[in-house]
């Protein structure tokens, strides 16, 4: 886990070795281990690296590293499966110098090519120099845990790194993307759905997750994507119990193989059932490999007990013995991060709960455990939302009718939810393409005649394009496009963003590919079960966890009392800045419309100036 950043030249041009460093000095938190640079001159190619030491602590494990005197790599991640793709690899041919999965990752280049991204289980984002080809390759992993940002001027100049304001320090103008912000401001989205490539500022751009980058002065650039959640694999055809039982063992390796380090873990524990599954399964791994010691956690609490669960962790740590650690933000708190988490987030984020894993991450760093397992993704593979009913009764409707009622009366019964069969319901079943055409209308015909809250000055700089939402009438498909499409990236990118802050390593065990595409093969039935969510998980991990957590109804996760927080006269007063900035620089028209965290969110993206936190 680290930071990269580097300069190519298609023209040949020597890079400027004061733009790479003013690059990778302000990625310093990402990698406080160390730093390397390489540059060849006659290429027009130059890479940077800050290190944070998670495996081989040696000098052996410096970036950028070469391999056969052809390959240069800037790598950022951590190839969990390393230890089995080496052993295959020897058995090619290949010799190893150090412990490092860069090296691996290098020597998998080297023997496969672009072929390699497929037998990678990690997180990753990096750039490889191939000297022979004068071409460069990079890649971001499946599903975007790693960022990878880069600015590109055809023919002159390209320049990548972990974080924008790298490219911001290289001399990239930081000017905000009207569109975006209009998107936001209008749909509450901080990504686009539509164009994964996009961000907050104007020619900053994101390689969009499952897809590498190839850029050569005779090519051009390239991208490519290399990940299909499930293609090829068929229908899991067993019943719940073989169902449980594979997925059991599957998570069980995931968990296994992150937990490979040679600084200390621990798991960031929320009182749910993701995250206590995870922390069950390193509790049952650490017996069964006869480790002394206790597991460390890290938890956000609340003082306000219908958002707090310190409960239900209490069970976990009686049950497994925890060393617990606990941190308690409040909204205060918020009022004295809120710059800084600005700063490393770089964009609009959704809500306030993103300060209790800020929290997390730097109560971590504090208590010396450089990496922790967390389980998020686990809502997104497995149907953990509410949101995902409707799909499911859609799909239900379609194929089962008797299944369908009762798969109604129990999540009534469970969850008390209601749902609406109007014609939006029937039009989504039997005419999607119609109702998405009507919807487009209707949209263009209620703005007519309601009063828009933005500034006619923003509005003639802004591509009014539709809501970027589309309808699925299948759960799997639902979960695709949140998966791949809008939805997981974006907490992902908080995450990466909160935790490289305080240099700490997030590792997913939800987001093993191997156990995504198992579960993309069942059948909706054993993710959403007689009102139960993630059932498949519940039926698995329940011999393990107290009943309490793996059958519980409600969720909360991180959630903190947001409502609450923002009648805080501190945030109040930036609130009511924000919205006289808008006013008065003429984005917005008028007081209501848009909610007062996207107005203060909309008033740090344009008056944040990336210099220092």
């Amino acid at each position: 886990m680290c930071g990269i950043a580097g300069i190519f030249h298609p023209d040949s041009a020597p890079v400027d070795r004061g733009r790479l460093q003013r690059m990778i000095d302000v990625l310093a938190h990402r990698g406080p281990d160390g730093e390397g640079m390489w540059n060849d001159d006659t290429a027009g190619i130059g890479l940077a690296h800050r290190r944070l030491s998670i495996l081989d602590l040696s000098d052996a494990g410096r970036q950028p590293m070469h391999y056969e005197g052809r390959f240069i790599l800037t790598y950022n991640g951590e190839l969990y499966n390393y230890l089995e793709i080496r052993e295959e690899l020897k058995k090619k041919g290949h010799h190893f110098n150090t412990e490092t999965d860069t090296e691996v990752l290098l020597a998998a280049y080297a023997e496969y090519g672009v072929r390699c991204l497929q037998i990678f289980d990690g997180m990753f984002a990096f750039a490889l120099w191939d000297r022979e080809k004068r071409e460069l390759f990079c890649a971001r992993d499946r599903f975007g845990e790693k960022p990878f940002y880069y600015h590109y001027l055809p023919g002159r100049a390209f320049a990548f790194a972990s974080e924008m304001k790298a490219l911001f320090a290289a001399g990239a103008e930081q000017a905000v993307s009207n569109d975006m912000l209009f998107r936001y401001l209008a749909f509450d989205v901080v990504e686009d759905p539509l164009h994964k490539e996009r961000t907050f500022y104007e020619g900053i751009l994101s390689l969009p997750a499952a897809h590498y980058l190839v850029i050569g002065p005779e090519t051009g650039l390239r991208i490519e994507p290399y990940y299909r959640i499930g293609a090829g694999k068929g229908s899991f055809k067993g019943t719940v119990e073989e169902a449980a039982e594979q997925f059991e063992g599957l998570f069980k390796e995931s968990v296994s193989r992150r937990l490979r380090s040679d600084v200390a873990v621990g798991s960031s524990l929320s009182g749910g059932l993701d995250s206590s599954s995870v922390v069950a399964a390193i509790n049952k791994l650490l017996s069964e490999r006869k480790r002394e010691g206790l597991q460390s956690t890290f938890s956000a609490r609340f003082d306000d007990p219908a958002f707090d669960e310190g409960p239900f962790m209490a069970m976990l740590e009686e049950r497994f013995g925890l060393r617990a650690f606990h941190t308690f933000p409040d909204s205060n708190t918020l009022i004295s991060e809120i710059d800084t988490l600005f700063y490393h987030q770089e964009e609009p984020f959704g809500s306030g709960s993103i300060l209790a894993q800020w929290e997390v991450m730097k109560l971590a760093g504090q208590s010396g455990v450089t990496v922790l397992l967390d389980g998020q993704g686990a809502d997104e593979i497995l149907a953990g939302y509410h949101k995902y009913f409707e799909a499911y009764l859609r799909e239900l409707w379609l194929q089962d009718r008797k299944a369908y009622n009762q798969e109604l009366r129990a999540l009534r019964s469970r969850h008390a939810y209601q749902i609406k069969r109007d014609i939006r319901w029937w039009g989504e079943i039997y005419f999607p393409s119609l109702l998405q055409t009507l919807r487009k209308t209707s949209a263009r015909i209620t703005s007519a005649f309601r009063e828009s809250p933005f500034h006619p000055e923003f509005l003639s700089r802004v591509e009014r394009e539709e809501a970027p939402f589309r309808n699925y009438n299948t759960l799997n498909d639902t979960l695709n496009h949140d998966c791949m499409s809008y939805g997981l990236g974006k907490l992902l990118r908080f995450s990466d963003r909160n935790a490289m802050a305080f240099s700490r390593e997030v590792r997913l065990p939800f987001l093993s590919y191997e156990l995504v595409d198992f579960v993309f093969s069942l059948p909706a039935r054993m993710k959403i079960h007689d009102g139960w969510t993630k059932y498949v998980l519940r039926r698995a991990m329940s011999p393990v966890l107290p009943k309490a957590i793996a059958w519980r109804v409600d969720k909360k996760g991180f959630a903190p009392p947001q409502q609450k927080w923002l009648q805080n006269p501190g945030l109040r007063a930036m609130i009511d800045e924000s919205r006289n900035f808008l006013l008065r620089e003429k984005y917005i028209k008028k007081q209501g419309g848009i909610s007062d965290w996207q107005l203060l969110m909309a008033y740090k993206l344009l008056t944040h100036r990336f210099n220092a936190p």
